[in-house]
Order: C-alpha cells, then sequence, then structure tokens
C-alpha cells in the first residue's frame, strides 16, 4: 500500500470522495418507519438512552453552551494538525468596553471537564449533556454531517482508576445500554424487525489498534475498521492517537483530552499504548463502518506535557485550561461522546 494512502487516511469518515459515496450508498433503501413513527422513534430512543446512561455511570444532565470564548482553551479541535477550524464571531460586549472574540463550540470535551470542578463532582459522579457543535471543515457523508449532536459525558475518578480495566469496564456499561435500547425500540416499534437486518451482538469485540494493524498490515485503518466488522460486527477499538509499528496512529487525536500515550499491557505481556478508543459496529443498511462512541481517560499533568511536546503544541500550555490540568486544579476523569444521529440511524434502520 502507498504510504500516502496511509497519510490521506489518519484522519475523515474514510470515503473519498462525494462519487464514491454515490456508488457506496443503497439504491434500493427505504425507511421501515413512517415520518411519525421516526419522529416518534427518535424521542423514544433518546430518552430511554439518557435515562439508563445516567442510571449505568452515576450521571447527572447538565446544560452545555454552544458558544465560548476562544481564548479559553475550552474548545475542542478534533485533531492535532488544526485542519479543523471552528466557526469564530466576534461579541461587542457592553457597548464595546468587555469584548469577546467567540467561538461555536465543536464538541464539549473540555467543556465538561471543566464542569465537574464547577459542579463539585467527586470521584464515582459525572454528568451527562444533550450537546450540539457546528464543524464546519468536515467532509459531509452519510453518517458525517457539519451539524453534531452528541450525548456528551464525563464521570470523576481516582488516580487508581486510570487503566484499561476501568476503561473496559465503562465501555460494556455503555455498550450494554445501547443493546437495551435496541430492544426496546424493537419492542416498542416492531416494523423494524426485519431479517435483512440483524440484531447488535450483545458483547463487544475488544482489540487493540496494534493488533488490528498486524492483522491487517497492507490494509489503510478505515478498511481495516472495515474488515474487522464484517468478522466481529461490533467492536471497541483501543489506543487511537499513538504512533504504531507502521510510523503513523491508527487516526489523530489531538493532544490535551484523551490519554494517547500513557504505556498499558497486553493480555500476553506485551507493551502497549492508549487508555482511549472507539465503539464502532458493522451497518447492514449502509453495508459499512460505523462509528457510534469515542472515549477515553482524560490526560493528566504528566500526560498532557507528553502529548503535546510529541504533537509539537508545548504553547497550549499557556491556555487556562490547559493551565488549570498542570496545576491539577481540574478532577481526574473518563468520559466520551456518543452521536445521537449515528445511534439512531442504526437502531431505527436508516440509510442517511
Amino acid at each position: 500500500m502507498l504510504i500516502a494512502d496511509k497519510k490521506a487516511d489518519l484522519a475523515g469518515p474514510g470515503i473519498g470522495s462525494y462519487e464514491e459515496i454515490e456508488q457506496i450508498l443503497p439504491r434500493d433503501y427505504q425507511s421501515l418507519l413512517s415520518r411519525k413513527d421516526t419522529q416518534r422513534a427518535i424521542r423514544a430512543g433518546k430518552r430511554f438512552i439518557e435515562d439508563h446512561l445516567c442510571e449505568a455511570l452515576k450521571l447527572m444532565m447538565v446544560e452545555v453552551p454552544l458558544i465560548v470564548d476562544k481564548h479559553s482553551g475550552v474548545n475542542d479541535y478534533l485533531d492535532r494538525d488544526g485542519s479543523r477550524t471552528p466557526v469564530e464571531f466576534f461579541i461587542s460586549n457592553d457597548r464595546g468596553k468587555n469584548p469577546i472574540e467567540a467561538q461555536v463550540v465543536q464538541a464539549a470535551t473540555k467543556w465538561k471537564r471543566v464542569a465537574l470542578k464547577q459542579f463539585e463532582m467527586q470521584p464515582g459522579e459525572g454528568l451527562l449533556t444533550d450537546m450540539r457543535a457546528v464543524r464546519k471543515d468536515y467532509f459531509l457523508d452519510h453518517d458525517h454531517s457539519a451539524y453534531v449532536d452528541q450525548w456528551d459525558w464525563e464521570l470523576a475518578i481516582t488516580d487508581k482508576e486510570r487503566n484499561l480495566a476501568f476503561l473496559t469496564d465503562v465501555v460494556k456499561k455503555i455498550w450494554k445500554v445501547l443493546k437495551d435500547t435496541e430492544t426496546y425500540l424493537l419492542k416498542e416499534f416492531p416494523q423494524l424487525k426485519d431479517k435483512r437486518y440483524p440484531e447488535l451482538p450483545e458483547e463487544l469485540t475488544f482489540i487493540h489498534a496494534e493488533d488490528l494493524l498486524a492483522r491487517y498490515p497492507d490494509l489503510p485503518r478505515k478498511q481495516r475498521e472495515m474488515r474487522i466488522l464484517q468478522e466481529y460486527p461490533a467492536v471497541f477499538i483501543y489506543g487511537i492517537g499513538w504512533t504504531l509499528a507502521d510510523g503513523y496512529p491508527h487516526e489523530m487525536r489531538a493532544p490535551d483530552y484523551d490519554d494517547w500515550v500513557t504505556e498499558t499491557i497486553s493480555k500476553d505481556g506485551r507493551p502497549m499504548h492508549g487508555l482511549n478508543g472507539d465503539i464502532l459496529v458493522w451497518n447492514p443498511v449502509t453495508k459499512r463502518r460505523h462509528e457510534l462512541s469515542s472515549m477515553g481517560v482524560r490526560v493528566n499533568a504528566q500526560t498532557l506535557r507528553q502529548q503535546l511536546e510529541i504533537t509539537g503544541q508545548l504553547d497550549f500550555l499557556k491556555l487556562p485550561y490547559h493551565q488549570a490540568i498542570i496545576n491539577k486544579e481540574l478532577p481526574l476523569s473518563i468520559g466520551g461522546g456518543i452521536g445521537q444521529s449515528r445511534v439512531l440511524m442504526l437502531l431505527l434502520r436508516k440509510a442517511h
């Protein structure tokens, strides 16, 4: 495989052009639900997921901002190369006395950790948000939009819980909520039962990005994901962001929220890296990979500095958010985002 293919595949949806999208999406697709029932199912699914996520992870629902101060450092840049920039605008506040350079959030990842402190969350307590964002630089396809809706969650943890076993336990709890939601929606809307579209498996298959590369060394990462999902229809891929054996990360990740640098040990004793990962499933409607969630243990003072050094972004340490982590003023945490439209697209058997 050409090196250029791997470089091009480090970010983005994995469909190279709109012409390719046109060829890939099903032409004989018909919705199993009417427009009215679709809206009813969306509302029912959202309520079920929010209630059961809060119960499973001990979270409380909180409101989340749409706009943040550009200079606070809490907005999300999504990757490490600065190619996905936020929508910005100027607010002339108090007749020009306190002007604000504002940004529309791209995600609430860093804001949530600040909110844990503001809400005085103790280890084992956390928050869940119904987040809306704008990502103007996204390549748009059947499951990527410039308008983003996510359940963004964050849980305060102890230093001893910053490990792979704790991450895995949280992932399993989230997966159970998603699986239970499917069961609930199939009961409430039996027209969703269709032999063409098998139900989600009871359990996820867990695999490290390094092992996925070793399994399919000649494939770019999105094709590796496609291949593993044809064998195991629901997977969690650990260790996204660290440079793998081929010299490239599975995908570029920003250096200031997920911890992708911490060393871990595989079951057979090999050194690995990363306390984060993604839930991906096989979508039987679109016949493609379908990412549902990205999550991870968050950086501490040490790993933030390490990751910023690796990415050449140590200047971020001047920002208030990053200073708060370095000075240990923010809680240790684990958190993630679950795509609302993506989850419901999958569970309601939608092609777009």
